[in-house]
């Protein structure tokens, strides 16, 4: 072995360190412009709408007034909790998809962003 390890390897090993580094970089920047898209999801035909952004935070919940029973406060639990289920999937789905343009399919957990 001369200089540098294995032989063949110094250019490459600079090439992908390069390559990682501009990765890291893009997914920073990724990042910052995901969490400032945000989602909506809803559940009951409507009845409830949940705003999420990229950083998986709840931005507004909207319920029509229609929905809103006293006598079964169980109903619109149930509602809110679908839609907030519904839009933290879907900033999860755009996050992912968002990501995997920039990683090019390397199965990246996305807790690491």
């Amino acid at each position: 072995m001369g200089k540098g390890g294995f032989p063949g390897m110094g250019g490459n090993m600079n090439n992908m360190m390069k390559q990682v580094q501009k990765m890291q970089r893009e997914m920073a920047k990724l990042q910052e412009e995901v969490e400032q898209r945000t989602v909506e999801a809803s559940s009951g035909g409507g009845a409830v709408k949940v705003v999420a952004n990229g950083k998986k935070e709840i931005i507004s919940i909207t319920i029509k007034p229609e929905v809103i029973d006293p006598d079964d406060a169980e109903m619109l639990q149930d509602l809110v909790v679908a839609a907030i289920n519904e839009a933290m999937r879907q900033a999860d789905e755009m996050i992912s998809k968002e990501m995997s343009k920039i990683t090019g399919g390397l199965n990246i957990p996305g807790g690491l962003f």
